[in-house]
């Protein structure tokens, strides 16, 4: 798993596109076209996909990836979950626990790198699946607010069960995060 001193790949260059498209997915929301919203923010999905399957296959992998490329999806979905919630479109509870999670993770992360060790932010299948259902849950209210696919029986399921991952991605976090910190603290006594 070593990592490319070439910060020019491609991997690099489909993020930093993703990147760059964070404004314009806002500015698609704000004046309410929900279709170019959606397919804009559909790309950025399918280019998180690619960017990452490439810098693997290749071994492309950089240290402006591995920081950047979470980074831009973490902007993007919190843009989209922020101007969803503004418009009515996404419950407001809903997108304080999206984004309370992510604070957590951030300050966690920060904090443990900082006060005990440091390490290699890797998520876990928990936050993969979170990942998944939160874009799926984002997705739909796109397509409903677009008025290409009518959603709204299914977003209340959807939304429960995103609730659900996001508190138990989160509450994994913590702990193992816990666990590791009082190992570490084992090992310095």
């Amino acid at each position: 798993m070593a990592e490319s001193t070439r910060l020019l790949t491609l991997p690099n260059l489909i993020t930093t596109a993703r990147a760059l498209l964070i404004p314009v997915i806002a500015y698609a929301l704000a004046r309410r076209f929900f279709d170019v919203a959606l397919v804009l923010f559909v790309l950025c999905a399918v280019g998180d996909l690619i960017d990452g399957m490439l810098a693997r296959r290749w071994n492309q992998r950089t240290r402006f990836g591995a920081i950047a490329d979470p980074v831009a999806d973490k902007l993007t979905m919190l843009t989209v979950t922020l101007v969803l919630a503004a418009d009515g479109l996404l419950p407001s509870w809903l997108a304080a626990l999206v984004i309370a999670r992510d604070v957590i993770i951030v300050f966690g992360a920060v904090a443990f790198h900082f006060l005990v060790h440091e390490f290699e932010m890797a998520p876990s299948r928990l936050s993969k699946l979170n990942t998944a259902l939160e874009f799926g849950v984002l997705t739909a209210v796109l397509t409903d607010a677009a008025g290409i696919i009518e959603m709204s029986l299914w977003l209340g399921p959807a939304y429960a069960a995103l609730t659900g991952t996001i508190l138990t991605s989160g509450l994994n976090y913590v702990w193992s995060w816990g666990r590791r910190a009082a190992k570490a603290r084992d090992r310095a006594q």
